[in-house]
């Protein structure tokens, strides 16, 4: 600490030069910050599903249809305790209006109920749902988000063709159900639900189901079951592709590419820019002051003190833009679930927030990158002999 007034000294000397360059450590680690934040939570939502769920869908594509019948086809296979169908509704507050949107699902109250302890509801609730074919149970976040309460009434309208009956669907709030997080980490706090038979109606009975819910005894055989019930289907016109419910979560993301690589990508190109740039800023301060170390060494400074300067130095304008940088990058992990469209898609992800982990990491690189940049000033000034440093005296 006793040469930290020094250190500053010189850092103040071109301060122009130096806040430039925190600045720039400073965007490295906001990049580096929010995009590790956004892919941890995505694995946690990922991980977040129930090791005894399978979901069943179109062998082709989530876009088509199964058939209704295959509902008791699956539940004749042994290990399986329970089966819902569910359909994604896909319904906007207004039509083709989606800065309102939240995800909403249309499934068999009962059976997905009881295969879904996530989703904490009283008694009462529970009943006053099941009693109301247009009720519908609505999540937390999303509650708070719009002012509502039970017993509030509101309308949708899907986005997909076969799910557009010529007007909105209106739904009842019957219960706005609660999460454990000890219990259930990850648990979504946005979805709807509402009564697949209210659909199947009002569509006069023209859709078909999204995907089958499948509730298992046996998480060990959740391979063996998939494939025997794919086989059920193996010679229908409507095959089937079965699958865990994290696989199915997983198939989401992979539809975008391989997302982590991307963002991972992205990150180590802004940190390969920032350790040069500050390699660079680092080399012009060593050369700006090669006669003020040839000095510090006549007066009896060692060649290993003048190189901890310098490394001190460069770790010192690492760690004040980590900082900053962690600064920034918590206030827009904040803001982004209330922004237009992207905070439609991290809205859903249970407590989205910068992890100690990420900030830990984040001013760690920041602390190693400027330590990086000044090794080798550091180096050259330590090998550096009095008479080649005072030379241009």
């Amino acid at each position: 600490m006793r040469y930290l007034p020094y250190i500053l000294k010189h850092l103040r000397r071109h301060w122009l030069r130096s806040l430039l360059t925190v600045l720039a450590m400073t965007f490295c680690i906001f990049v580096f910050c929010v995009l590790q934040t956004f892919l941890a939570a995505v694995q946690q939502n990922l991980e977040a599903g129930d090791s005894r769920r399978l979901v069943t869908r179109n062998a082709v594509s989530l876009v088509f249809n199964l058939p209704i019948t295959y509902k008791e086809r699956i539940a004749g296979v042994e290990g399986v305790e329970r089966v819902a169908a569910q359909n994604w509704f896909g319904g906007a507050r207004k039509a083709g209006d989606f800065k309102d949107f939240f995800p909403n699902l249309a499934v068999e109250a009962e059976p997905y109920l009881e295969m879904s302890p996530e989703y904490i509801l009283t008694e009462d609730q529970k009943r006053a749902w099941l009693e109301d074919q247009s009720g519908c149970i609505l999540g937390p976040a999303t509650a708070e988000r719009f002012g509502w309460k039970v017993g509030d009434r509101f309308q949708l309208e899907s986005f997909i063709p076969p799910y557009r009956v010529g007007k909105p669907f209106e739904f009842t709030i019957r219960a706005i159900y609660a999460t454990d997080e000890k219990r259930f980490p990850g648990t979504d706090k946005t979805v709807m639900f509402f009564h697949r038979k209210y659909l199947d109606e009002a569509t006069a009975h023209r859709v078909g189901v999204g995907t089958y819910v499948t509730q298992i005894a046996d998480p060990a055989r959740a391979g063996t079951i998939s494939r025997e019930i794919d086989a059920l289907f193996e010679n229908s016109e409507r095959q089937t592709h079965t699958e865990t419910e994290q696989a199915f979560r997983a198939s989401f993301i992979a539809m975008a590419g391989n997302l982590a690589l991307l963002l991972n990508s992205i990150g180590l190109a802004v940190i390969f820019v920032i350790l040069l740039v500050t390699a660079n800023t680092m080399s012009m301060a060593v050369r700006e002051r090669r006669t003020e170390m040839g000095v510090l060494k006549t007066l009896g400074f060692s060649s290993g003190k003048v190189m901890g300067l310098v490394l001190a130095e460069a770790g010192l304008l690492g760690a004040l833009g980590g900082a900053i940088g962690i600064f920034f990058s918590t206030g827009m992990i904040q803001a982004l679930p209330h922004l237009p469209f992207i905070g439609d898609a991290v809205r859903g992800i249970a407590d989205f927030g910068l992890p100690a982990s990420v900030a830990l990491t984040g001013f760690s690189l920041a602390l190693g990158i400027g330590l990086i940049a000044g090794l080798a000033p550091a180096v050259a000034a330590y090998r550096a002999s009095i008479t080649d440093l005072l030379r241009q005296v």
